[in-house]
């Protein structure tokens, strides 16, 4: 578990000297003591600069709120960075979302009851029924939204209302259906989807049919960020695994099952501890 006295500086900006030294001062002047610390550029010349510092609370000489408005004045105006500040002590809460199959659901079940995920599950929505037994075993409330063509925009409307003040993080633990600009604008960079293929190689449905006709020797799962554009979103975590002409579609899903579980679970840890800046289309994960 995080020490809850610790917060988490994320920032980007354009690239340029002086930046590491601007934010360790500032900190240091506050009495804030640097545990870890991390950047990237994507080039040293005119690139783009990244950074994620965990620092301790415990001697800071300022309220939480006067820290935020000194740095955004006196560190972020200046490299024109976009920031945030994330408080170990502010715990996460995360939806989920899900169909039929029960893999993802529970490893991510499983983690947050083990103490792995440092995260609240508020809520577990599902367009069938199926799984509400086994999300009601842990304690956790089950609505049931059913969809059809006819009615998506009515059941999305019913979604965003259980989601709405409840959440800061929507997972999509294979959750079939496609999600509307309106519910991606209003979640944008906060919904993790895990997709049963090594995007960007067979998106949409069925993809280990695809990969099994097309004969693959290496099957994947890729997790992303959610936008408008079907399996586009930026990716956080993929992984691999061999396969052969003896595999079946059957086969292909058992062994891809595993990897769904862990590359999502993988996603979701780095989005909860806030090691993950979106850049355009791609990510930096610390």
């Amino acid at each position: 578990m995080t020490d809850a006295n610790t917060a988490r500086l994320l920032i980007s900006c354009p690239d340029r000297p002086g930046i590491v030294a601007a934010v360790s001062q500032f900190l240091y002047a506050h009495g804030a003591n640097i545990l870890d610390a991390q950047q990237h550029s994507t080039d040293p010349k005119g690139g783009e600069f990244f950074m994620r510092m965990v620092f301790h609370l415990e001697d800071l000489d300022v309220t939480r709120a006067q820290f935020e408005r000194a740095f955004a004045e006196v560190v972020a105006r200046p490299f024109g960075m976009s920031w945030r500040v994330a408080y170990a002590d502010q715990r996460k809460r995360m939806a989920v979302l899900v169909s039929k199959t029960d893999h993802c659901l529970l490893e991510l079940l499983w983690r947050v009851r083990s103490g792995e995920f440092d995260v609240d599950i508020p809520l577990v929505i599902s367009n069938h029924d199926l799984l509400r037994e086994t999300t009601e075993a842990f304690g956790i409330p089950f609505y049931h939204l059913p969809v059809t063509p006819e009615t998506k925009a009515e059941q999305e409307a019913q979604l965003l209302a259980l989601l709405e003040g409840r959440v800061d993080l929507v997972v999509l633990a294979r959750y079939m259906q496609i999600l509307s600009p309106e519910v991606v604008s209003r979640y944008r960079g906060r919904i993790i989807n895990i997709h049963h293929s090594f995007l960007p190689a067979f998106v949409g449905a069925n993809p280990y049919k695809q990969a099994y006709e097309r004969g693959v020797k290496l099957i994947g799962a890729t997790a992303h960020y959610v936008t408008d554009e079907l399996d586009e979103g930026p990716i956080i975590a993929q992984d691999v695994a061999r396969v052969s002409h003896r595999e079946s579609v059957a086969d292909l899903v058992g062994v891809g099952r595993e990897l769904e579980r862990t590359v999502l679970a993988r996603a979701v840890a780095a989005h909860l501890e806030d090691r993950v800046l979106i850049f355009g289309n791609k990510t930096v994960v610390f």
